[in-house]
């Protein structure tokens, strides 16, 4: 196989890949739903190779599984996974942000602002999927200055992990929506004025945590 065609392969997993992600995150696809990979195909315009290799790579991630005698089919919420997922995310998101801090000038406190208040926006016709981009979007500016690539790589593998929940999250919870807002300006105001690590941390993980407790207490009356 030519270099060009390895290129046009590539591009056309990469493709596939994010189209199906997509739909995972944005509930197209819902929990259980089947993955018919010659249909995903026709679909999308391409062979079924690169849907195949798509599919893999969203195993990978945990938001596709197999089943035997059923196929590929979209994972379902397990709060188990999600409560070890979020526990620990709170732990290393709240590590990175506190050593990103010194490093986040003045420009990226202004777009982080203005995310959010894309995000307090977003409250009056409450869209979650949206809300779940522009939050992670927040974060991001916050915690991509961490200088360690170690920390930094397992809060990349959190979010990637909660990915086909976070759209979920917010629907399950929608009134933490409004106090996750607010969080965010105090974590801002706590970065602007210098405030020590440690505290950085705390408030960092806090939120984090507010977010899961407030899914646990609408979910235990379903136990």
């Amino acid at each position: 196989m030519t270099e060009t065609a390895l290129t046009a392969a590539g591009s056309k997993s990469q493709q596939a890949y994010e189209a199906v992600k997509a739909r995972i995150v944005g509930g197209t696809y819902t929990p259980g739903y089947r993955l018919v990979l010659a249909v995903i195909a026709k679909d999308l315009g391409v062979s079924v190779v690169p849907v195949r290799e798509a599919i893999r790579r969203l195993e990978a991630e945990g938001l596709v599984k197999f089943e035997r005698n059923v196929g590929a089919t979209v994972a379902g919420i397990d709060p188990t996974e999600y409560l070890y997922t979020m526990q620990t995310l709170s732990i290393v998101e709240g590590a990175a942000t506190a050593l990103s801090a010194p490093l986040i000038g003045a420009a990226d406190v202004a777009r982080a602002r203005a995310v959010n208040a894309e995000m307090r926006e977003c409250l009056e016709h409450f869209d979650p999927v949206r809300f779940t981009q522009l939050n992670q979007d927040f974060h991001s500016v916050l915690f991509e200055h961490c200088p360690n690539p170690h920390i930094l790589g397992l809060v990349h593998s959190g979010w990637n992990r909660l990915a086909s929940l976070r759209s979920s999250t917010f629907r399950f919870v929608p009134g933490r929506a409004h106090n996750s807002v607010d969080e965010h300006e105090s974590l801002l105001r706590l970065i602007e004025s210098g405030a020590d690590a440690d505290a950085i941390e705390k408030a960092a993980r806090l939120h984090r945590s507010a977010t899961l407790d407030a899914y646990l207490a609408q979910a235990q009356p379903l136990q």
